[in-house]
């Protein structure tokens, strides 16, 4: 539960997190955090998008855990880039969460003016109001443009990975400039057929394991940070149950082989920074 990768800048960051995007409001949320930190989760992901930064901010503060135990990770929405947008934003989440400074703040998308967005988290890293600054969702394109334009390097990506969808090209251009390889939807957000599929099926029993718990250490071996998410009190404890047991050459070579290319979100090059879902956002996020 607690191994730790470290940042290009020697943060250790524990390597499994918990993810609260989607997590129901109210008794649901509360039960759900209580169950991560019971079962020894202390890295938390959020962003202001999901609409419960300040319900993890009391939940965190409820749990009595000193802050520097935790590692708070949230993320500046495409509504709020730009240098002046993104300082506000930032200081809004710390306020939500009750906190005076992020373990880790991301860009959540390639978004118009991420370039200015970056610069306010560059300055707001030598503050010291950020220990870990870098970007979710972002392609090879997107991080060559921003190493032309700044004066510090990503040190992570937080990005769609799975065993169908494995990121090859992208993990090892991260690899090659240190920057972290975090990955949303590690299960494939729930994907009954990669659950299903036989040849993991086969590794979780000659393991005693299931079948998540095995797509999680692959992620694990692989360096990738993760961030799993559940509101089912017994995956919750499952999920973290990923580091008595180990994976072999030939067992990573196989779940490999599943790699299809296939996405379960949208592609994030290009979607994103279209003019009128902007617009539309701006109405759903206050």
């Amino acid at each position: 539960m607690y191994r730790t990768v470290e940042a290009a800048n020697g943060v250790q960051i524990p390597q499994l997190g918990f993810g609260v995007y989607k997590i129901e409001k109210g008794a649901v949320f509360e039960k759900t955090i209580a169950a991560a930190i019971q079962s020894g989760y202390r890295h938390f992901d959020t962003a202001k998008i999901y609409g419960n930064e300040e319900a993890l901010g009391r939940e965190l503060q409820k749990s009595g855990l000193p802050r520097e135990e935790l590692f708070i990770t949230s993320k500046v929405w495409t509504t709020d880039l730009g240098y002046h947008a993104t300082k506000k934003a930032f200081e809004q989440t710390c306020r939500k969460l009750n906190v005076t400074y992020l373990d880790m703040y991301l860009i959540h998308f390639a978004g118009p003016h991420y370039e200015k967005a970056w610069a306010a988290m560059e300055d707001l890293y030598l503050e010291g109001r950020i220990k870990v600054i870098g970007v979710a969702n972002f392609e090879i394109e997107h991080l060559e443009h921003l190493k032309m334009q700044s004066r510090i390097l990503p040190m992570i990506n937080q990005i769609e990975t799975h065993p169908e969808f494995q990121q090859h090209d992208l993990h090892d251009y991260m690899v090659r400039d240190r920057i972290l390889h975090e990955a949303w939807g590690p299960l494939g957000q729930g994907n009954k057929a990669l659950l299903e599929h036989p040849i993991l099926v086969e590794i979780a029993h000659n393991h005693q394991k299931s079948v998540a718990q095995v797509i999680l250490r692959w992620h694990i071996n692989r360096g990738v940070m993760i961030i799993p998410k559940s509101s089912n009190l017994q995956r919750i404890k499952e999920n973290s149950e990923i580091f008595d047991f180990d994976l072999s050459g030939e067992e990573m070579d196989r779940i490999r082989e599943l790699d299809t290319g296939t996405r379960n979100s949208v592609n994030p090059t290009g979607y994103m920074i279209n003019p009128i879902y902007i617009q539309l956002m701006k109405l759903f996020v206050k």
